[in-house]
């Protein structure tokens, strides 16, 4: 890769790492649904006027049921249960259970779509979890969650979320390859915007405000959704998937990063347990030759990162 590419690479992959910060600080003022509904609304938005200065197209009509079952399981489900396991989980901790996304998508791919597992696959499956019981059980030992069941259940909504990324990553290769992916990740964004919008206006409203809360949704929706689909696709159009799924195995590490600045506690532990999950990942992404790692839209990832 050029030094261009390098540096797109990581810059894309400090964003993503960034959201589960930028995530636990929107819950200062925002219920998980408000957080997901600006986040939404900002992404879109933002996509939206990359899409017309670009003349990029919309996917077709006729393929709105599996658009809005991408939507649901790629952005309105786990933009919603990440702020609500945020709320009793560390940001440092939500990016490295996010990680197993391409593990689930490995899973989920070998149980409903024949994939075979082959080469590293079960080795890495098994690291991986491994390598997140290390981390989830480490902060056991470094304090911070409000009581350990309401940790516990922070830890399922993430683990759901995750595994929710990885459904649409098998609805999307099935159905939707070869659109125009800018087109197809706007469409995402605003169809779960729709979604989301009722349960948080009827749902649970804001009861303090912080500046600091809405500039971080904000930041959300514009970096983590709409920017980091751009940069992710502008990187697809020059360097081989293979490469840019790499930024799978940045995201826990800046994960670490972004909350050790925040003054989040981290346990010596988790940083064997980050190793372990890289590893995990590493050896998972072995498991296709380079001719069958042909991207085409923002959740064809069984090898993919999590977009969060």
């Amino acid at each position: 890769m050029k030094l261009r590419d390098v540096v797109q690479l990581l810059i894309l992959s400090a964003i993503w790492g960034a959201s589960f910060l930028l995530i636990s600080i929107s819950v200062g003022s925002f219920p998980p649904a408000w957080v997901a509904m600006l986040r939404l609304f900002f992404g879109s938005a933002f996509l939206w006027a990359v899409m017309f200065a670009r003349g990029r197209k919309l996917p077709p009509v006729r393929l709105i049921v599996v658009l809005l079952l991408v939507a649901l399981f790629n952005n309105a489900i786990p933009f919603m249960l990440f702020p609500m396991g945020e709320r009793f989980v560390p940001s440092n901790i939500a990016a490295v259970v996010n990680a197993t996304t391409p593990i689930w998508a490995l899973i989920l791919g070998v149980v409903f779509v024949g994939r075979k597992a082959e080469g590293g696959a079960i080795p890495g499956i098994v690291l991986g979890f491994i390598g997140v019981v290390i981390v989830v059980l480490s902060h056991g030992t470094s304090g911070a969650a409000a009581s350990r069941h309401d940790y516990l259940l922070g830890i399922a909504y993430i683990a759901i979320a995750s595994a929710a990324y990885a459904i649409a990553a098998v609805l999307a290769k099935a159905k939707l390859v070869g659109l125009d992916p800018i087109g197809l990740a706007t469409t995402q964004l605003s169809l779960a915007f729709v979604m989301v919008a009722p349960v948080a206006l009827f749902g649970p409203h804001p009861t303090a405000f912080h500046a600091a809360s809405l500039a971080a949704a904000i930041t959300l929706g514009v970096l983590g959704s709409g920017l980091a689909y751009l940069l992710f696709y502008t990187l697809l159009d020059r360097v081989s998937p293979t490469r840019v799924v790499s930024v799978t195995y940045f995201g826990p590490v800046w994960g670490l990063f972004w909350g050790k600045l925040a003054h989040e506690s981290i346990a010596p532990a988790a940083y064997v347990g980050v190793a372990i999950v890289i590893g995990g990942l590493v050896l998972l992404s072995r498991t296709s030759s380079p001719a069958k790692q042909k991207l085409h839209t923002p959740v064809e990832l069984s090898e993919a990162p999590a977009c969060d």
